[in-house]
C-alpha cells in the first residue's frame, strides 16, 4: 500500500521553506509516497489528519491556532510519524510548549551564525546513522533546549570561540523519540535547501523521516 505524507511550509523566507518542502517531497516520492504540500498551518486542522503516515513541518517563527495544534498532536500520539529539520521544525512555534514537548526541543541560539563545525555520530549502530562517520559542516551550529528523554543520534561540541561560556558544551544535532504511538525524528541541520546536497545530512534526514513514518 502506498504511504502518504503531508508537508506544511511557511514562516521566515530565509530558511527557504517552500524550496525545502518541495525537495523533501520529491525525496519521499522516490520512496513511493503520495505527498501533499500545503502553504498554511490550516492543513493541520484537517479532521482526517491522522490518515497520513508522516507529517513534516517546514515552518519557522510562525503561529498556529489551538485547534490546529491539538489536532496535530493527536495525530502523532495516535501513530502518525513526525520528522523535521533545523528551525523548520524546532523553531516553528515559539509560543507553544505543547508543540515543543512533542518535538523534543527548541532552538535558542546559533553563536557565530554560519560557521564550520563538526558533527559527531554517537549511535553508529543505529540504522539511521549506519555508515555515516563524523563530518564537518558549514551552517548554523544550533544551541537548543532539549528533552533529556530523546535518543540522541549525533552531537556537536561548542568551541567557545563565539561565546566563552559554551566551551566544551556537547549539544544534540539529531535525535529520535516516541510520542504516544508516533515516532519523531529531528535533525538540526538544514538552514537552507542547498544543505541537502551534503550527503551525510541528506542521508540522515531521509532515513530518519522513513523511520518516523507510521
Amino acid at each position: 500500500m502506498t504511504k502518504s505524507a503531508l508537508i506544511v511550509w511557511g514562516g521566515w523566507d530565509g530558511h527557504t521553506p517552500e524550496q525545502s518542502a518541495r525537495l523533501v517531497g520529491s525525496m519521499l516520492e522516490a520512496h513511493d509516497y503520495a505527498v501533499d504540500i500545503e502553504p498554511t498551518t490550516e492543513a493541520f486542522a484537517d479532521a482526517g489528519l491522522a490518515r497520513y503516515d508522516l507529517i513534516i513541518p517546514a515552518i519557522t517563527m510562525s503561529r498556529i491556532e489551538r485547534e490546529e495544534l491539538t489536532n496535530l498532536i493527536a495525530a502523532v500520539r495516535g501513530g502518525t510519524g513526525l520528522a523535521g529539520f533545523h528551525g523548520l521544525m524546532c523553531d516553528s512555534f515559539r509560543n507553544e510548549p505543547d508543540y515543543q514537548f512533542m518535538t523534543g526541543g527548541q532552538w535558542v541560539a546559533h553563536p557565530g551564525n554560519i560557521i564550520d563545525f563538526t558533527v559527531n555520530i554517537t549511535r553508529p549502530d543505529d540504522p539511521i546513522m549506519q555508515g555515516i562517520g563524523d563530518f564537518t559542516y558549514h551552517s548554523e551550529q544550533y544551541y537548543m533546549h532539549f528533552d533529556p528523554s530523546v535518543e540522541v543520534l549525533a552531537t556537536t561540541t561548542f568551541s567557545g570561540e563565539y561565546f566563552d561560556e559554551l566551551e566544551g558544551v556537547v549539544m544534540p544535532v539529531a535525535w529520535k523519540r516516541r510520542f504516544g504511538k508516533g515516532r519523531v525524528f529531528y535533525s538540526a541541520l538544514g538552514h537552507v535547501a542547498d544543505e541537502f546536497q551534503v550527503p551525510q545530512m541528506r542521508t540522515m534526514f531521509e532515513r530518519g523521516a522513513l523511520w518516523a513514518s507510521r
